[in-house]
């Protein structure tokens, strides 16, 4: 298609993705409302556009997510959140919605009065405390919008849904009264460490709100709770004790708040918080086979779920600041590049912290072991593997960014079990477990081989975090793994086997370019650790491999006409992303001259289609980490910024409901089938340079 005819198509598809209400930085396929893990991850789906209340909540999955939201003005009562039908109730109308790293602001009119309607999931990624809670808040506040003053309250709900992907289980419940009100739910009959649906079948579900005179509660059937709001503006303070499955009668948890009389001035925020607490949270394999159970971090400051709920609540406006910090330096940075840049890096913040959890193990006398902390990650919708290594690789950028010693966390888990010697092959494994939460391993050594992938990833990730943190504790105690790892990319990455890559889905391909780029850089940080070790002899042996192999790589690899890395060795007509390359940048280890940069720049530019490059010539399709990845080693801005214009455009088309595919066609950006996955963390490659 070439570059002109792509920013042409540029304004036709924006305009087509356009919605009733203001939309900043513009709307997405799926907004995020609650997400900080695996478990705790409520979006609003999208697709053309649908306000907050004409649509209900979802899980990541797409199953529904019970969050209801009324607001009454002067005895007439309007939906502002989800989608419930029950009589008596008008909609509120949209005005605005605004997303940042981590926040989902609504303005919905209701009548004479406005209701700002706040969803912050915070990141704090320098704080493990603030970051392992799995809790997020939602906060409303009203103001007149005709200068009047109005009689105002506010309702919300959640529904039993949040506790399982399987509506005909039963559930319990409970509420605690005191400073703090809080609805607990959970499955009446607990599997630890299970999945139904990609929802955990362990733990409880929590919503909660501060106590006051102002405020009622209710629990029940959907209908009855809700129509005891619309007619009557407050809650009956009752609690029904039926309990049973989610589907009967569908009993949801409830909170009114009376704010009074409404005027010109917004009112106090009311905080609610919904999370989802399990324990212990992972069971991961140690030294002999054993299984390891292991806590969510919070649990080191925290006797009690209770207690947590207590200062997360009352922390919110120290909260909101910290976040409002948070989303102003990623907006500056990211538009130092491009206001478009910026965008697509608010959306995926959010979605890529919210794949992680950390956490600690016990002593031998029951206390928390808070020097064994380890993070895990959920490689979600593709395999729901444990600490997928080419998922890590790709969402790497995001850890560097915001604080590299979460990447140590996340690796150790990775490192520490090889060097038990349990796992039997000579190359890294590919992942921890084969279903999250279980990091159990793979001892039959019958994990997805990416031999190549997976050696290069884990070097180029290892001395990342080493230079980024100066602390080399990871390259001295798994100094045996490294050269291990590096033994075998100098035996295979000069001519890669038929093996497939991170782009498993592609298939296997034997010569592929980006696999030898991949392996010969990760030779090269192997030298670069050595170095920093002290190890001249291995140094200088593991360079002057790399000074061999680079020539013969682009000898193999370059198209006869000079234009081009081909996707495989003598394909001449081939071409691929040779994202890869951006390790060599981020290493700073120059192993390839700035002549192949150069090269490879100049031909994207004539290859793009309307939302992108295409990964490769097998099909038309792409990935928007890659392409972003790809983006951070173009060697003029006009290219650079056609990469970063064509994922704008993608996330921002419309087209899709579900939360941000990395994987899509170029040619009308229809979605493959990935979603919510972590690996846009590779949105913010630019930034980690």
């Amino acid at each position: 298609m070439g570059l002109t005819n792509f920013l042409s198509l540029a304004i036709l598809v924006l305009a087509a993705s356009a919605v009733s209400w203001n939309a900043t930085p513009f709307n997405p396929a799926s907004v995020p409302l609650a997400v900080r893990s695996p478990y705790l991850s409520a979006w609003l789906p999208q697709g053309a556009g649908a306000a907050l209340n004409g649509a209900w909540p979802q899980f990541w999955t797409g199953s529904i997510l019970g969050w209801a939201g009324y607001i009454r003005v002067d005895g007439d009562t309007y939906t502002f959140l989800g989608d419930p039908v029950v009589a008596g109730a008008k909609s509120a109308v949209q005005k605005s919605l605004e997303f940042t790293s981590t926040q989902s602001i609504f303005v919905m009119t209701a009548g004479p009065v406005d209701i700002h309607v706040n969803f912050l999931s915070p990141v704090e990624p320098t704080d493990l405390l603030k970051q392992s809670i799995p809790f997020s808040y939602l906060a409303l506040s009203a103001v007149s919008n005709d200068g009047g003053s109005h009689n105002v309250s506010v309702y919300t709900d959640i529904s039993a849904e949040w506790v399982s992907g399987d509506d005909s289980l039963t559930v319990n419940w409970t509420t605690t009264t005191g400073n703090i009100l809080t609805h607990q739910v959970m499955l009446e009959n607990q599997e630890l460490f299970t999945e139904y649906r990609d929802h955990i079948q362990q733990g409880a579900a929590y919503y909660s709100t501060l106590n006051s005179s102002s405020v009622t509660y209710q629990t029940g059937q959907d209908a009855v709770v809700r129509a005891q709001f619309i007619n009557n503006g407050v809650l009956a303070n009752t609690e029904d004790t039926n309990f049973r499955a989610v589907s009967d009668n569908w009993p949801v948890f409830a909170f009114a708040h009376d704010l009074g009389v409404v005027s010109t001035t917004a009112t106090a925020p009311v905080i609610y918080t919904v999370g989802h607490v399990r324990d212990p949270a992972i069971q991961y394999i140690v030294a002999d086979d054993v299984y390891q159970p292991r806590s969510v971090y919070f649990w080191s400051a925290y006797s009690s779920v209770a207690d947590s709920i207590s200062d997360f609540v009352v922390d919110y406006p120290a909260a909101l600041g910290r976040a409002q910090a948070f989303d102003q330096k990623v907006q500056s940075d990211a538009s130092a590049i491009s206001s478009n840049y910026a965008g697509v890096v608010a959306l995926s913040v959010r979605q890529a912290f919210g794949a992680l959890e950390l956490t600690l193990s016990k002593n031998s006398d029951g206390s928390w072991n808070t020097d064994d902390i380890l993070m895990f990650l959920k490689e979600i919708s593709s395999d729901g593997n444990v600490n997928t290594v080419d998922v890590i690789m790709p969402a790497w950028p995001i850890l560097l960014y915001t604080n590299p010693t979460l990447g140590k966390y996340l690796l150790l888990g990775l490192l520490e079990y090889q060097a038990t010697g349990q796992y039997p092959n000579a190359w890294a494994a590919h992942d921890l477990g084969s279903s999250y939460p279980n990091a159990t391993g793979h001892n039959a050594g019958n994990d997805e081989a990416m031999p190549l992938e997976e050696c290069g990833n884990m070097l180029i990730m290892v001395l990342s975090y080493t230079q980024k943190s100066n602390d080399n504790s990871l390259i001295t105690q798994y100094t045996d793994l490294l050269n291990q790892w590096t033994g075998y990319l100098i035996a295979e990455a000069l001519i890669p086997a038929n093996q497939i890559s991170t782009d498993d889905f592609a298939g296997a391909l034997a010569n592929q370019t980006n696999l030898a780029i991949k392996g010969v850089i990760g030779i090269q940080a192997m030298s670069v650790i050595s170095s920093i070790l002290g190890n001249a002899v291995n140094q200088q042996n593991y360079s002057s491999i790399v000074q061999r192999y680079v020539p013969q790589i682009l000898d193999y690899a370059t198209s006869s006409d000079g234009l081009h890395l081909t996707l495989n060795y003598g394909n001449e007509s081939s071409w691929g992303l040779s994202y890869n390359l951006y390790a060599d940048k981020l290493l700073g280890t120059n192993v390839f001259p700035e002549s192949v940069y150069d090269m490879q720049t100049a031909w994207y530019a004539t290859v793009v289609n309307t939302y992108g490059v295409p990964l490769d010539t097998r099909h038309t399709y792409t990935k928007s980490d890659w392409e972003l990845w790809t983006a951070a080693i173009m060697t003029n801005t006009t290219t650079r910024d056609m990469f970063i214009d064509s994922v704008y455009k993608y996330a921002a088309d419309g087209e899709s409901r579900q939360p941000l595919g990395d994987w899509y066609e170029t040619l009308n950006g229809a979605v493959y089938g990935f979603e919510a996955r972590p690996v846009v963390g590779g949105h913010l490659a630019l930034l980690a340079l």
